[in-house]
Order: C-alpha cells, then sequence, then structure tokens
C-alpha cells in the first residue's frame, strides 16, 4: 500500500521516496508484523484458549514430559502469524507484484489446511487430525496450483534447470520434470517444518533463519548488479520477495514471544504448514532450490529422520532411533527440552551460513 502512495504522491511530497526502497521496506516489515504480533498476541491466545479449554492434544506415545507440562496449551497459533504477515505484506510489499501475490496464497492455502487438520484435532480430542492420505492429496493439489501460476508468472524468465552449489558448471535443465520437483519442493517443505514443530520454540526460530537468508536472496537476484557479481540468476521483481521475508521474519520474532518455553501457544499445523509452504515458494521462485534445502537442512534432517525410522521398522521390525522426529531421540536420551532447542537453533545457523556461502563459492 505505502509503495502505490509514494508512487502516486512522491512528486508532491519527496520523503515518500523512501517508501520505494525495497531495503527501506523490508525493516518496516518486519517491525510491523513483530509489533502486531506483540500487541494482538495475548488476545489471540485468549480467544484460543476459550475454544480449546483442553488445549492441544498430547501423543500420549511421546516424552511423559511432555504430556505433564504441555497439557492444556492451546495450538493454532498460526492464525496469528498469518494475520501479521498478511497485515504487514499488504501495508509494505507491491501489491501489483506477481510473485507476492503467489507467496500470500502459498501461507494462505496450506495454512488453511493446517486449520482444518488442528481444528479436527481439538474436536476429536485426539492428537490424530486429517487423515494422513487426505493431507496429502490436499497439499498435492495446492502445490500444482502454485507450481503452475509460478510457471505461468515467470513464463520466458523461468529456467527449468537446476545449479548445484560448489560445482561452477554443474546444471541440470529438468524441463517439464521440473513441475514434479516443485510440487515435491512446496509439500516436502510443508510437513517438514510441521515435522519440527515438536518442542517449545525448536521450529519458528530456524524458520526466522531461513526468512533471513532468503530475504537477503530475493533481494540479490532481483538486482541486475548483485546478481551479475554473484553469478546467480536475475529474476525481475524477485526483491518484492524480500519485503514478504521480512514480514515472516517479524512475526515468528513475536510468535516466539508467546511460543518461548513454558509456551502459552503452539502454532499447530496451521501455521507450520503456512510457514514451510511459503519458504518452499520462495526458495523455487528465487531458484535457490538446493540452497533452500541447505539452509533448511535441519527441516530436511527431521523429516529424512521420520522416514528412516518407518522404513526401517516396515522392513525390519527395528527402530533406529528411540523416537521420531529426531528431537525426540535426543529427549529420549535424557537431554532437557531447552538443550535440545538451543543446539538445534545452532545447527540451523550453521547450515544458514553454508547455504549464503554457496553465493558465491561456484
Amino acid at each position: 500500500m505505502f509503495k502505490f502512495i509514494a508512487q502516486e504522491f512522491v512528486n508532491q511530497y519527496s520523503f515518500l521516496n523512501l517508501f520505494n526502497f525495497i531495503t527501506f521496506r523490508v525493516g518496516a516489515s518486519i517491525l510491523t508484523s513483530l509489533f502486531f504480533s506483540l500487541i494482538f498476541g495475548q488476545f489471540i491466545i485468549n480467544k484460543l484458549s476459550r475454544i480449546q479449554p483442553k488445549g492441544q492434544p498430547i501423543r500420549q506415545d511421546g516424552p511423559e514430559t511432555h504430556i505433564i507440562q504441555k497439557a492444556g496449551t492451546p495450538t493454532m497459533g498460526g492464525v496469528l502469524i498469518i494475520l501479521s504477515i498478511l497485515t504487514s505484506s499488504f501495508l509494505w510489499t507491491d501489491l501489483q507484484n506477481s510473485y507476492v501475490w503467489t507467496g500470500l496464497l502459498t501461507l494462505i492455502t496450506f495454512g488453511s489446511i493446517g486449520i482444518i487438520d488442528d481444528y479436527k484435532k481439538i474436536k476429536s480430542n485426539s492428537s490424530n487430525g486429517l487423515r494422513a492420505i487426505s493431507r496429502i492429496i490436499f497439499q498435492l493439489i495446492l502445490a500444482l496450483l502454485v507450481s503452475l501460476i509460478i510457471l505461468r508468472i515467470l513464463d520466458d524468465q523461468f529456467d527449468t534447470s537446476i545449479a548445484f552449489p560448489f560445482f561452477k558448471n554443474l546444471i541440470i535443465n529438468f524441463g517439464y520434470f521440473y513441475l514434479v520437483i516443485s510440487v515435491f519442493i512446496l509439500v516436502g517443505s510443508a510437513n517438514a517444518v510441521n515435522l519440527t514443530d515438536g518442542l517449545d520454540g525448536l521450529a519458528i526460530v530456524p524458520v526466522m533463519i531461513v526468512a533471513m537468508t532468503f530475504a537477503f536472496i530475493a533481494y540479490v537476484s532481483g538486482n541486475v548488479v548483485f546478481s551479475e557479481y554473484l553469478l546467480i540468476n536475475y529474476i525481475s521483481g524477485t526483491g518484492e520477495l524480500s519485503v514478504l521475508c521480512g514480514a515472516l521474519i517479524g512475526s515468528a520474532l513475536g510468535f516466539l514471544w508467546f511460543n518461548a518455553p513454558p509456551a502459552k501457544v503452539f502454532m499447530g499445523d496451521t501455521g507450520s504448514l503456512a510457514l514451510g509452504g511459503s519458504l518452499g515458494a520462495v526458495g523455487i521462485i528465487t531458484k535457490h532450490e538446493i540452497v533452500l534445502a541447505i539452509t533448511g537442512g535441519l527441516f530436511v534432517l527431521e523429516a529424512v529422520s521420520v522416514i528412516v525410522q518407518v522404513v526401517s521398522f516396515k522392513l525390519t521390525g527395528k527402530r533406529i532411533f528411540k523416537m521420531a522426529p529426531i528431537h525426540h531421540h535426543y529427549e529420549k536420551k535424557g537431554w532437557q527440552e531447552s538443550t535440545v532447542v538451543i543446539r538445534f537453533w545452532i545447527v540451523a545457523i550453521i547450515l544458514a551460513m553454508i547455504g549464503l556461502a554457496t553465493l558465491k563459492f561456484r
């Protein structure tokens, strides 16, 4: 909105030219979503507590401490995250930018699946929401829709090849198969964040770290000079995605205020699917799919631990981990929840630095 105002009235009021600078709007976007979360967070938590007096159903096969300590905590806190991102984005992004609308569409649609899933859990007072097959089908349909929109918007700018970091000339063109890869990235990213969201603050900080990384990547990808210097794809208009990432960063910070141990609210599938799907969309649009997997390596690790556990048990009847996802494995080994969370944050920071390093090493 402010971008439009600046374009219309900058001749009369020169100070409005400030709103044309992406870097200024990124900062404003972070602060707007942060303060929205802080101001309205407790109000939304109170509303969620009223409609779910028993709180989020806790897995009975999980760590014993969870059953005692986390009982009664409301879920669906992702509503706060989504609202803060939408508010900030409407104020600070260029609403004529198709990439922004694609990111917001992903946020809303994947978040909607999460809302339905969380609601079913609350109504049934069970940790089981939508049937797994139903949820995957919904996600695949939405991911295909988003992927087709991205391909349509980028049109002649879009490249179906993927460049592999650290290998200067390793570029593989996947042609039409790239559509399948795009769907996989969106669904995989959404579910990987969802699987990571098992401890207070565990998922939201790595999400914020990945969003920071891609705020930078989106900015340089949309800048001719920087993209040429770093030898990465220049895609006109992607700079606006850094403003969207700014909204995500601020909302994550604001949500962490309430999600810090002991959490007053959980983001639920509402937040995890929305955030994971959005990050996947940004990774695809900016053509940094491999970098997304590196910077979000913690989420990949969590997802792989579940896959390995399930496959191992089905094939051999034995479990590799004490419990999956892997953060529960370390809890079962005797690590305190705060120890697991902080050490996983450290891993996320290291992976983000490696991901950023790939921009130069190619």
